[in-house]
């Protein structure tokens, strides 16, 4: 699909300017984050950091969703990265031993795609801005993807034969 945008130089978000399908595309995955929220807080154990971690999930949503409206928002942009921050850093204060490392590299790499977008971007055009900002992109996916694993492997609530 044609978009006229670059992808090594023009920022991800440039898209949303672009087909309708992008909008589209991030407002279903808005609805997704933010449906995944309550399930989530099932799971979580009953500990702020757990809980904030899920709710996160769930703003993230909201906010993607608002984004679709609203493209080219840097009230927006600015929010989701504070969402993706918080929750990252929320599961290190949560995850056990061997996972709190791996939060801890997410986080890591969380805050140093931002701040290479933000870097980047103050340098304007021709500086790679749509290289580092498809980076961030890769980098939430491999730290969502961290927490799918989380909830997969690790045992969730003990509940009695009867619900209880």
């Amino acid at each position: 699909m044609s978009t006229g945008v670059s992808p090594v130089q023009d920022p991800v978000e440039d898209l949303l300017s672009g087909p309708a399908l992008f909008r589209i595309v991030l407002a279903v995955s808005g609805v997704a984050f933010f449906l995944a929220g309550p399930p989530l807080l099932r799971l979580a154990p009953v500990h702020w950091s757990a809980r904030s971690g899920a709710i996160c999930v769930s703003v993230f949503g909201v906010i993607l969703l608002a984004h679709a409206a609203y493209p080219g928002s840097s009230v927006l942009d600015l929010l989701i990265n504070l969402v993706f921050l918080t929750g990252a850093a929320s599961l290190v204060l949560w995850w056990p031993r061997g996972w709190r490392t791996l939060a801890v590299a997410g986080l890591a790499a969380v805050v140093l795609t931002w701040l290479a977008v933000v870097v980047v971007g103050a340098l304007g055009p021709g500086h790679l801005e749509g290289v580092f900002t498809r980076l961030q992109l890769a980098v939430r996916v491999v730290v969502l993807g961290a927490g799918v694993a989380y909830v997969v492997i690790t045992p969730g609530p003990r509940r009695g034969r009867h619900g209880g």
